[in-house]
């Protein structure tokens, strides 16, 4: 992460946690894009969206180059994306549980 030299751990910690509550008061991916649209470059929107694709073909047990093969993505990359997949924070993990929960429950 950068680090701003005039700004405490803490203050970075706040800010952080203030963007993840914007994230969370969203409540549809129309507002979501919106956001991270005005939030973010596309080149950034891009790599973000590379790194979730990588999340399902991961799940699904592809090969590490077959998922490069299929999505243009860098082989560092997936691996990267596989690490905290299974050892991370919990948040690919979370959100994609999540999602298939809310599959099956609009075709239950």
């Amino acid at each position: 992460m950068k680090s701003h030299g005039n700004i405490t751990p803490r203050q970075e910690a706040l800010a952080e946690r203030a963007l993840c509550t914007a994230f969370a008061a969203l409540e549809t991916p129309e507002e979501c894009r919106a956001f991270l649209r005005d939030l973010c470059t596309p080149a950034e929107i891009q790599a973000m969206a590379d790194r979730w694709a990588v999340v399902e073909h991961l799940q699904r047990g592809l090969p590490y180059r077959e998922i490069s093969r299929l999505s243009g993505v860098a082989l560092a990359t997936i691996v990267r994306v596989a690490r905290f997949l299974s050892g991370g924070h919990g948040g690919y993990l979370t959100a994609s549980q999540r999602l298939e929960a809310a599959r099956h429950a609009a075709h239950g």
